[in-house]
Formats: structure tokens, sequence, C-alpha cells
């Protein structure tokens, strides 16, 4: 974990003394100028995630942009971004079936961590040197990040940049979706499918939280120890298996609630297990998704098999079907008091965002690759410091393992893992 950033704050008038760098802008990150500073306006180079175009992993790029010295607005901070997650609704924006990005090219990026360096005026429950984690619809996935300081949350000592990172978007999805919709209460039963992804892990914890909640959780078999012992009460293997059948052996009334990231037959498949005064939660569609290029035939064929129903079938039926979808809750209060609640959990130690793997921007394409392979257990980071010369991709099963370990023996266990990951496959 990188160290903190002083604490104390800079005066506004000394801002613009160049032997006193502001904390908006470090002295290294200027470009040079012999001349005064009214005489030329001193630029910081930023390193940023841009989507080119709609299409594949190579129309995400790596810019560095000359970004003039930041002028923050009353209410505003400054953030020095240490670790960005990815999300699959990443995957959707880089196919153009996000509607919530604007046209290219732009910013990616949902959610990050890092540190502020800068506050604007009547600003006065943050300051410089707070670890912080922030989010919003788009922009994040870059190295400094201006945002509302509304929208920042402290982050508990203990907690580690890339864990904060992973944090909002996915267990904001779980927590919602859990609680203010479907009402989880002990006895309950809950069908999660892509358990091993990062939505599917942070409610299974949620999950924990709740007496005697029995969790159904779908993925492919080499996964299923892992999030056996994270929670899930009967994995069940898609691939080989009809998930269906497996559910009904061991629970023939089927389940209390189903939440939904595949769209299409899925959809139709979970109202039917449901129990009755059971509910449905759609959030997401994720059979769409078949290449690194938009699919015309799987989406097609995914809005055909959807689920379409008439209010007098719903209302014969005794079952609740919902959709959720965290882009669209304007509701700032809500957000933010679940993030205050998620923060707390985890400060109890009742959740703990799992970190599958970490890239650094230069390595997006593979990072996107991953989620999109299905192969992460946990969610995968991106990183906006640059990669150093040699340094390989960074995959932490159990990262706080290797802390106080040496470089040889960090490159060591990464050889060991990678062989470990291809026998799995195998």
């Amino acid at each position: 974990m990188s160290e903190e950033a002083p604490t104390q704050q800079q005066p506004p008038e000394q801002e613009k003394k160049a032997d006193e760098p502001p904390p908006d802008a470090p002295q290294e990150s200027c470009s040079s100028s012999s001349s005064p500073p009214a005489a030329e306006e001193k630029t910081i180079p930023c390193r940023a995630l841009v989507l080119t175009g709609y299409g594949g992993y190579d129309k995400v790029k790596l810019q560095v942009k000359a970004l003039s010295q930041p002028q923050l607005q009353a209410g505003e901070v400054l953030i020095r971004v240490k670790a960005c997650g990815l999300n699959f609704a990443e995957l959707l924006c880089r196919q153009g079936l996000y509607e919530l990005l604007p046209a290219p090219p732009v910013t990616m990026g949902m959610e990050c961590s890092g540190i502020i360096e800068a506050v604007g005026e009547e600003v006065t429950d943050r300051k410089v040197g707070d670890r912080v984690i922030t989010m919003g619809k788009s922009g994040m996935w870059q190295e400094l990040v201006v945002v509302s300081a509304d929208r920042t949350f402290p982050m508990p000592e203990q907690m580690s940049f890339e864990e904060g990172a992973a944090l909002p978007v996915n267990y904001l999805t779980a927590y919602m979706m859990l609680f203010e919709m479907a009402g989880v209460r002990p006895g309950k039963s809950v069908l999660i499918h892509m358990a091993a992804g990062g939505v599917g892990i942070a409610t299974t914890q949620l999950c924990q939280t709740v007496q005697d909640v029995t969790v159904f959780g779908t993925a492919s078999a080499s996964k299923h120890e892992t999030i056996a012992q994270g929670g899930v009460t009967h994995p069940i293997d898609y691939r080989t298996k009809d998930y269906v059948e497996e559910i009904r052996k061991i629970s023939p009334k089927g389940v209390d609630i189903v939440l939904d990231p595949l769209g299409g037959s899925d959809t139709q498949k979970g109202f039917s297990l449901l129990k009755p005064l059971g509910t449905l939660i759609v959030f997401g569609a994720a059979n769409c998704v078949t290449g690194q290029k938009k699919n015309l035939l799987a989406m097609a064929k995914t809005w055909y098999n959807q689920l379409s129903l008439t209010t007098l079938k719903l209302m014969q039926s005794n079952k609740a079907v919902c959709g959720f979808h965290l882009g669209y809750i304007s509701d700032e209060q809500l957000i933010s008091r679940t993030m205050f609640t998620l923060l707390e959990l985890y400060s109890q130690g009742k959740i703990k965002p799992r970190i599958d793997s970490s890239y650094h921007f230069e390595e997006v394409a593979d990072a996107m690759k991953r989620m999109h392979e299905r192969q992460n257990i946990g969610k995968v980071i991106l990183l906006p410091e640059p990669k150093k010369v040699e340094e390989k991709p960074k995959s932490n099963p159990e990262p706080e393992e290797n802390v106080e370990k040496t470089d040889a023996a960090v490159d060591e266990k990464k050889e060991e893992a990678k062989e470990e990951v291809k026998a799995e496959k195998d």
C-alpha cells in the first residue's frame, strides 16, 4: 500500500509559489518553464484509459493528457487515483451497449480509490491526505480526478486501495438488491449467477450477515472450492449440468430470491424457480456478450428469449419481478447511506472484497480479456501507476499472504500460480 500524502492543507494564497508546490500539482509532474507563472500555464501529465471507438480490446487506449492546473469549484476535491475497478459494464461500454456512457472518445471507469491532493472552498469534512473511494458514470480510469466531496467516502485504515476500488459498484448493487428490493430475511434462499464474479462474491458475503440464508451459486467447476469457502451453500456447474434440475433436487419448491445478470432464457428459468411470494431481480444481460465485438445474433437471441408476462399472469403466480441498474439511481442520499453501511460492515470484518488480479493501465486489454473469458474469481483491478520494466500482472488470490516476502519469492509464487491456473483449465 502506498504511503499517505501529508495531511496538512496548503493555504490558497500559497498555491502559486514555486518553492512550495501546491497539493494538486506535484512539482515533478508540471512542465518546467523559465517564464513567470502568469506568462505560461503549467500543465500536468495525466495517464488515462480512453475509449476511442466501439469494438475490440484495441479500442481502449492508454493516453497521456496534458491537464491544466485544476481549478476546483466550491465543494470539489482533487484525487490522485491509486486503483480502479473493472466491471462487466465496461465490457458493454466497449461494445457500445451501455447507454449511460458518453460517445467516444471518452475516459472510462466507474469507480476508484486514491488520496486527496487538494480541496476546494466549502469542503469541511475532507482534507489533503485523506484516503477515499469515489465513483461516477465514467471518467474514473485516470491518474487525477476532480469530484464532489459528497461523492467521496473515507477508507477504513486497514483497507487497501485495491479493496477500496473493488467495493462501490459490486457491493452497492448486491446490497440494494438483497436488502432494499428483495428484503432478504433469516431462513430465505438465494440463487446468484456468476457467483465467482464481483457481484456474486459481494452477494454471498452479504447473505452471511443474515442468519440461515441458503445460497445457490452457478460457476465453473474449477471455482467451486473457492466460492464454497466464501459462503455459497450449493455451488452448481452451469457448464455441465442443468442448474434448474440441480436446484430442484435440493429444494423441490425452488428458491425465494433469484439475482439474474444473464438475461434471455435464464430469466425465464429464474422465474420458474421462484417459490410463491418469491422475487426475481434482473440486473444485467451478460448473455449478449459472446465475443470482443458486438454480436447482433446473440443480442437478438437474448431479447427473443426474454421473459414476457401479463399483469394477470404475474398476479396469479404470486411472484415479483424487478429490475436493477445502479447507474440510474439518482438518490445520492441512498447511495451515501448504503456506502457508509458497507464500510462499517468492512470495518467489522463481515465483508471483504476479494481481489482476483491487478493490471497496470498498459495491460487493460489483458484485464478485460480475463473478465470476458470468466477466468476471474473476484475483482479485477486496474492500476494507474506506470508498469515497471519486466513487471508482470499481479494475480493475488490471497494478497495478504505475500506482504512480507521478498521480490524473488513473489516472482516464484506468481509462476506457481500460473501453473496452477493452467492445470485447472486442463
